[in-house]
């Protein structure tokens, strides 16, 4: 049994079950798009990215304090992706180098494309709701953690 301690405001919030799902995005598939659809399939209530290795033709990423995002043209290789998925959606980070080395990251956003493959090991909480509220202090979505006991 893996146990968890998530933190709100010097709340934390605990996880005692889990578990790890690993998946392969192939070539053309939105890596965005498949979370998405793998987090309301699933129903997973919160989940976190642990490893992402692969590589993709474009990625789309908003960079920080911008409304709008930016298409980077590959072949670009995965340097990270991290983030959260739950029922109000995803906050998920993507680094992305290109042949040079270079190296760019921000939002993962719609419309990125897997090259030759995306490599995923996900940890899906199963007593956790990683859900987002606004926060008056940033009048952003933030994080909100709550625990739920598993419905098994």
């Amino acid at each position: 049994m893996l146990w968890m301690s998530f933190a709100l405001a010097g709340e934390p919030v605990a996880s005692t079950a889990s578990h790890h799902e690993v998946v392969r995005l192939e070539p053309g598939e939105d890596p965005r798009a498949r979370l998405e659809a793998l987090q309301s399939e699933r129903g997973w209530t919160g989940a976190s990215i642990v490893s992402a290795v692969g590589s993709l033709t474009e990625a789309s990423l908003r960079y920080a304090d911008e409304p709008d995002e930016t298409h980077v043209r590959g072949p670009l290789e995965v340097v990270s992706l991290s983030g959260t998925l739950g029922p109000d959606g995803p906050h998920l980070h993507l680094s992305v180098s290109d042949r040079r080395g270079r190296t760019r990251g921000g939002h993962l956003g719609h419309g990125s494309t897997v090259y030759t493959t995306l490599e995923l090991v996900i940890l899906v909480l199963d007593d956790v709701t990683l859900a987002r509220e606004t926060d008056p202090a940033t009048t952003w979505e933030e994080l909100a953690p709550r625990h739920t006991p598993p419905t098994n």
